[in-house]
């Protein structure tokens, strides 16, 4: 890929609906738990748990509208999801304050908070997850108040840990599938995220949104339980000469405007003419990756940032890229969040040094 071409400001807008403004993002607020360990215990065994417990935010919600507000300070975002009456419930609003553009009046508290411990093995690097679902499994479109939403752009994640939205309906597959038909019925575009699991749900659960989603950004692991189509080799390789037909089947699946898949090599897309983008990652120096936890999200916020000031797809994942290289610049999973131009500007240094390197191999 050329560096000729100069990103304009992301003030500048193309395309129509330019009325609309702001992005809601609705789904899981977690509180996740880090217990750092050296090495994990067999079963009925003790290990112990090492100094520098840590608590953060997280989840689709709290890493993706964190994300989006340090992007652009004045874009408007509203949050929506449920959260417990107690003090892991305060924790996260503590988070989301600090952004004077994120709109929390629409959430609801009831029950206990979700979270997530994380046992963190500090030699082989490996974590282990195990996660209490809580008042994530009861936000319902029952929960939203469509009239005060005035938003261009509905994201909701994750699907596979909504219980309430992932339940069956009659009509849609499934009740998120209607709450995403409603939204697009209320003249909102639409997007989601998957959770990563193992199992076979994916094929009952995600086509049936897929139907009403016009932006898809999703890893390549979940692309492919959701497609069918491999993409990673029996030794981890990616097999990127198969994007094209992930990304091709999920646009058949009812992804009506951008289909895009992330992985740690690169970005690739798909738009509704069928254009194809594949935009590799820059190597990183030594030393650089403090932590991968919300890389992902940080990737989805740049996608979506693009996608709500109507750029191309190509510059959505370059974006998309540049956000998730500055989250891996700290081990938290948004604090290494830069706005956007700044992120570009460490992209745009990242491959002209890559470049030079690679020049002088």
């Amino acid at each position: 890929m050329s560096d000729a071409e100069p990103l304009p400001a992301f003030e500048e807008t193309i395309g129509e609906d330019m009325d609309r403004r702001g992005i809601c993002v609705a789904g899981n607020m977690v509180v996740d738990i880090l217990y750092p360990v050296r090495g994990l215990p067999a079963l009925g065994e003790l290990t112990t748990i090492e100094e520098n417990i840590s608590r953060s935010s997280g989840g689709a919600l709290c890493n993706v509208i964190m994300d989006l507000a340090a992007l652009d300070s004045t874009l408007p975002l509203t949050a929506l999801g449920r959260l417990g009456t107690d003090t892991d419930g305060d924790f996260i609003l503590e988070k989301l304050r600090a952004f004077g553009n994120i709109d929390l009046s629409n959430l609801k508290r009831e029950g206990r908070t979700s979270f997530t411990m994380v046992i963190a093995d500090e030699i082989t690097k490996q974590r282990t997850f195990y996660h209490y679902r809580g008042a994530n499994a009861r936000f319902s479109e029952s929960d939203i108040d469509w009239d005060r939403i005035d938003a261009k752009l509905l994201h909701l994640g994750y699907i596979l840990l909504l219980d309430a939205l992932d339940a069956e309906d009659a009509k849609y597959g499934t009740k998120l599938a209607r709450l995403l038909h409603n939204a697009r019925q209320k003249g909102i575009e639409t997007s989601v995220d998957v959770a990563s699991e193992t199992g076979d749900r994916f094929e009952k659960l995600v086509p049936p949104a897929l139907k009403y989603t016009n932006y898809c950004v999703i890893n390549e692991l979940e692309a492919e339980q959701s497609t069918g189509v491999r993409l990673r080799d029996d030794d981890g390789g990616l097999m990127a000469r198969n994007m094209p037909a992930a990304l091709k089947r999920l646009m058949e699946l009812g992804v009506s405007t951008w289909a895009v898949i992330h992985c740690p090599e690169g970005g690739y897309g798909m738009d509704n003419e069928g254009r194809h983008e594949a935009i590799d990652s820059p190597k990183l120096p030594p030393g650089y990756i403090e932590g991968t936890v919300g890389a992902g999200d940080a990737f989805c916020a740049g996608v979506l940032y693009a996608a709500h000031n109507r750029r191309s797809l190509k510059k959505g994942i370059e974006l998309g890229i540049a956000a998730a290289t500055c989250s891996l610049s700290r081990g938290n999973a948004t604090e290494g969040m830069r706005d956007a131009a700044s992120a570009m500007d460490l992209y745009r240094n990242l491959r002209l040094k890559n470049g030079i390197m690679q020049d002088g191999n």
